[in-house]
């Protein structure tokens, strides 16, 4: 059995998946079948090759996912900001915390559009206004949203969290867990 036992760095689950215990992510059947579509285009296109393959974005919640490489982040905090640096692609989160509302439904980024307030010792951050191309697993740009918590559980630990709630990709909204460790 390899779960074994939680170490304090790593928890060891079958899934990043924590909520439904499952840990399914729940698909509505439309959602599949945009994701076949997309699995279909033609591999010699540009279109068959998401943000990410292209250098252009790893998108929310990709950013913060570990992959082979490049998995570090750094987070700095200025009067009013909080800014996430990822080291893959280089991208930099802007994070307002002066209770501005959301952009206009008009204006969309790659990255989103987020809002941060602090809740007792966690970091909220929410970011709504998502490109169509860069919609987590082929979300509706429209209607996807992105809750993200950062709380300090340690010296040298942050856990992080993010729902991911769109109505017209997934059956409810569903959350993933992982630790960052210095």
């Amino acid at each position: 059995d390899w779960l074994v036992q939680d170490s304090p760095i790593s928890p060891r689950r079958p899934s990043m998946v924590i909520d439904p215990p499952n840990g399914r992510v729940p698909l509505k059947p439309e959602a599949i079948a945009r994701r076949d579509a997309t699995l279909k285009v033609d591999p010699g296109s540009l279109e068959h090759y998401g943000p990410w393959e292209r250098c252009i974005t790893r998108g929310v919640p990709g950013s913060m996912w570990p992959s082979a490489y490049n998995n570090g982040h750094k987070i700095v905090q200025t009067p009013g900001y909080v800014v996430l640096h990822s080291e893959m692609i280089h991208e930099a989160r802007v994070i307002p915390l002066d209770g501005r509302p959301h952009v206009g439904a008009n204006v969309r980024a790659h990255m989103g559009d987020p809002r941060g307030h602090w809740e007792g010792n966690s970091l909220v951050v929410e970011t709504t206004n998502f490109t169509g191309a860069s919609a987590y697993r082929n979300a509706n740009a429209d209607t996807f949203r992105v809750i993200e918590r950062f709380t300090r559980v340690a010296a040298d630990r942050i856990e992080w969290t993010a729902t991911l709630d769109d109505p017209k990709t997934w059956t409810r909204p569903w959350t993933i867990a992982m630790p960052l460790t210095a």
